[in-house]
């Protein structure tokens, strides 16, 4: 058997361990070094031109068309104010139509639109179009209401003419 104080078997007893340390080390290393390099190459645009992913794809771009607007008739409406004294709201607006084909179908779709604008219009409080968000939120509700009515035609845009709130 060997000897506990023997200098030699101290010696190979501890050099597996450093050994083993720095196995782990260089195994933990490669692939983080790996990865940074990669992630080095992707983004000098090295790797991407190399897998051919910088080609631009073809496309035919078609030119832009500019929307068309259709004007909406001028509507006044009693707003819901309870049972205090009376308010009125005079809304000219105009929507916004992106493709020209459609302009068609809104004006032909124009009444169902009225009827569903002014129908919202007299279900409001006079509290509920003050400041912008009140505005705001007009719009939004509009536009909703607006696509309902002339689908499938779309409608991209509510724009104020004019609002006057009495």
């Amino acid at each position: 058997m060997s000897d506990p104080e023997d200098p030699a078997t101290d010696e190979t007893a501890e050099a597996p361990k450093v050994g083993g340390k720095r196995k782990l080390i260089l195994l933990a290393g490669i692939p983080l070094v790996l990865v940074l390099a990669v992630a080095g190459l992707w983004f000098s645009g090295v790797l991407p031109h190399m897998l051919g992913m910088d080609k631009p794809k073809e496309h035919v771009e078609e030119a832009a068309v500019p929307p068309s607007y259709v004007d909406l008739p001028e509507m006044v409406a009693n707003l819901n104010s309870g049972k205090s004294r009376p308010s009125y709201v005079k809304l000219t607006a105009r929507v916004e139509v992106p493709k020209p084909d459609d302009v068609v179908k809104v004006k032909a779709a124009m009444p169902r639109l009225q009827d569903l604008m002014q129908t919202y219009l007299r279900e409001m409080r006079p509290e509920e179009l003050r400041g912008s968000a009140g505005t705001y939120r007009l719009r939004e509700e509009l536009l909703v209401r607006a696509n309902a009515a002339v689908a499938p035609a779309r409608v991209s845009d509510v724009l104020f003419t004019q609002m006057i709130v009495q």
